[in-house]
């Protein structure tokens, strides 16, 4: 379903009028953990995320040129999984773009709350992101509603298995920003990543 009006979230320069497919590749058995690159579909790179050497609790974004537009950090002292993008390489409070809580703690089903700056009180979340640990996709609505903003899929390549990378297709629909789409996508996955040291058992189970 299209969103009628552009979502511009980290900025308007992401969001397209046209449905956008991007490629996304992580780089497993790095000694920088968190190393991505998003390119379109004629495979020039768009974006490129970096984590860091010493935590697995930090992101920057970069946009093609090498100029850094976002900083995800995940929170610490917290009773859930909570994580707070920032604008450029700044962690202040007054360049915080969104917040993204778990709502769900049901094995190998995530579910995620998305709050923008401007939400101070996050009774009503402004998107929510589902998704499948086991499958490893996602698809991220507008609010409560089933409105689809985005959808992401793994794609598996003999390749890519052989040489340790982990590809996902994301589909973003038009006028919605892709960026922030990215963002969520990159925390879901360091998500699963802690999933998979403690609950790939019942994950197997429940999907049989």
């Amino acid at each position: 379903m299209m969103t009628p009006t552009p979502t511009a979230i980290v900025g308007s320069q992401y969001c397209a009028p046209y449905p956008l497919d991007l490629a996304l590749v992580k780089k497993v058995g790095t000694f920088s953990h968190g190393n991505f690159a998003v390119t379109d579909v004629n495979g020039n790179i768009v974006l490129k995320v970096k984590g860091s050497i010493l935590t697995h609790d930090y992101r920057v974004f970069f946009d093609a040129a090498g100029n850094p537009i976002l900083t995800l950090r995940k929170k610490l002292v917290t009773m859930s999984d909570r994580w707070e993008a920032f604008r450029g390489e700044s962690i202040h409070a007054k360049d915080l773009i969104f917040t993204l809580t778990r709502s769900s703690l049901f094995p190998c089903k995530t579910k995620l709350d998305v709050f923008l700056a401007s939400n101070t009180k996050e009774n009503v979340c402004d998107f929510k992101v589902k998704g499948s640990w086991f499958e490893r996709s996602c698809i991220v609505y507008a609010g409560e509603s089933n409105n689809i903003v985005a959808q992401m899929h793994p794609k598996f390549t003999l390749t890519n298995a052989l040489i340790g990378k982990d590809h996902y297709m994301v589909r973003v629909y038009p006028n919605v920003d892709y960026a922030f789409i990215i963002a969520l996508i990159v925390i879901l996955d360091e998500m699963n990543r802690f999933e998979l040291h403690f609950s790939i058992l019942p994950c197997v189970l429940l999907s049989n």
